[in-house]
């Protein structure tokens, strides 16, 4: 059933492309990189005086910059589903971190699903129909075996399982034996799947390699030996920048000496602030003022400098001018780990990963579509990852099916020089107690108008975006009407959605 609706999908639109991919008349190939937990002021073109990011500096002059693009999820899995499938996490049923940490409070958490079904038609499984060579390199974190990437479309899948994070970014990875390959489905929510081996990346590897690098070269690898005769999807999801923090010695140095010259604290003693009043479990997570951690910012440059490699590969090959790539973070940036030392500041941004303020869900996101979008544009106007699988089938000339990605809207029109909003409305549904502090909440933003609605008490927080960025300034006592709107527009979403909410006790 679900190949014949792909198969419906794309009859309409594939007599065109009877073109060699390497001939005149070449077909757009898609890169979209997946940064991990990079907040959206974490990149030098998003106004980071400490980080270093001159590859993706060049992306976005060479490109469009987005100054209001959003994940769908403050967490990694349903983001991640979202990208894939052009439908929400609400819809998908996915909207924690997979597996959902279980944590309740005056509510039960909701219940979710474990994986991205296989029901649901990925963006890789559309390319694959039409022609397309598809390969994920990377983390994928949407499930155990049985609904890994090449269960959903990807030709290739190279160091992608269940885990949301490596034991280790150097070699061999937390792959000590040889033999994380695979491992038993879990279904117990308590084990967690964060922090285990990267799978295949054992072989051909060396003391010292890093796994940002260890990625890049295995895509270009599969790039350089491609079938010229077909386009390529490749979908590059970094486990970098995610934690445990762990950098190349040489680059922390360097960023140890820079911190030094700016006179910047340490990340322990980093100053912080507390703005988020409906913490749970553990009270309001310290958000540091400043980016000071010397350890990610190295692991930034390298995921940068990764970012010019491929960029460097393509000019060789000669297919930089027929390649769309679109890059991008999963959520927000995290404010401190376990033993207190800062990782990244989101400022002027309220919040971080988890949360439902602009901290955890506006993402750094990029655009390079070359003969379409003007290199160094600047786009304001607010999009969402479920836009991108739209987006996509728009470049490569595949007719878009609003049925199958319900939630996503092409915001090709926006690269091509247009101003037009992409959708009226965005919302978030997070049913969850999470493990950065949030409680069940949900949210929409409508204009410059985003109200959050929290689930314990039905209490509301109202703000405009466009004179208070920050989300300081709570308006909804002082205008009604408009809670009233954006509440009923709220909770009629989540009807039409069917999304899964906390349950009371007892």
């Amino acid at each position: 059933m679900k190949r014949n609706i792909i198969l419906l999908l794309l009859l309409s639109g594939l007599g065109r492309f009877a073109a060699a991919a390497d001939g005149p008349n070449q077909r757009t190939n898609v890169i979209v990189i997946l940064a991990d937990d990079l907040g959206w002021a974490d990149l030098s073109c998003y106004g980071s005086t400490f980080h270093e990011s001159p590859n993706l500096d060049k992306l976005a002059a060479q490109g469009m910059r987005f100054t209001q693009a959003y994940s769908s999820s403050p967490y990694c899995s349903p983001s991640r589903a979202a990208i894939m499938t052009g439908r929400h996490p609400a819809r998908l049923k996915i909207t924690d971190y997979i597996p959902s940490n279980g944590k309740s409070g005056e509510l039960l958490p909701a219940e979710m699903k474990m994986e991205l079904p296989l029901a649901e038609v990925t963006i890789a499984e559309v390319l694959r129909e039409a022609g397309y060579a598809t390969w994920h390199v990377g983390k994928w974190h949407l499930g155990d075996l049985g609904f890994y990437p090449e269960d959903q479309g990807f030709q290739v899948n190279v160091a992608g399982n269940h885990s949301g994070a490596p034991k280790s970014f150097f070699w061999p990875y937390g792959d000590e034996e040889g033999a994380s390959i695979v491992r038993p489905a879990a279904r117990d929510q308590t084990k967690g799947y964060h922090g285990t081996a990267v799978p295949g990346l054992r072989a051909g590897g060396r003391e010292g390699e890093q796994l940002c690098d260890r990625l890049t070269s295995e895509a270009l690898k599969l790039i350089e030996k491609r079938d010229t005769r077909r386009p390529f999807l490749l979908y590059l999801p970094f486990y970098s920048v995610h934690t445990p923090l762990m950098a190349k010695p040489e680059l922390v140095r360097k960023y140890e000496a820079k911190a030094a010259r700016l006179g910047l604290p340490s990340p322990k003693d980093a100053p912080g602030y507390t703005e988020d009043n409906r913490a749970h479990g553990g009270g309001a997570p310290q958000m540091p003022e400043r980016q000071v951690n010397p350890t990610y910012a190295a692991m930034i440059e390298t995921m940068d400098t990764n970012v010019g490699r491929l960029l460097a590969k393509l000019d060789e090959l000669g297919l930089a001018n027929h390649t769309m790539i679109l890059f991008t973070s999963d959520n927000g940036g995290h404010n401190r780990v376990g033993n207190g030392n800062a990782v990244t500041s989101n400022r002027p941004l309220r919040g971080c990963k988890g949360w439902l303020y602009e901290g955890g869900v506006r993402e750094p996101w990029i655009v390079r579509w070359p003969g379409v979008t003007k290199p160094g544009s600047v786009c304001d106007v607010p999009v969402m990852n479920t836009d991108i699988l739209p987006t996509v089938l728009e470049a490569c000339g595949l007719p878009t099916r609003p049925d199958l990605h319900k939630d996503g809207i092409s915001f090709a029109p926006l690269l091509r020089g247009g101003t037009k909003p992409v959708q009226r409305a965005l919302f978030w549904h997070f049913p969850h107690y999470g493990n950065h502090g949030s409680g069940p909440c949900g949210s929409v933003r409508v204009g410059d108008w985003k109200l959050i609605h929290w689930l314990e008490d039905d209490g509301v927080e109202l703000f405009n975006l466009a004179d208070d960025l920050s989300e300081k300034n709570d308006l909804a006592a002082r205008h009604p009407e408009r809670v009233k709107d954006l509440r009923a527009r709220l909770d009629a979403w989540r009807r039409e959605t069917g999304a899964n909410m906390p349950r009371p006790r007892g």
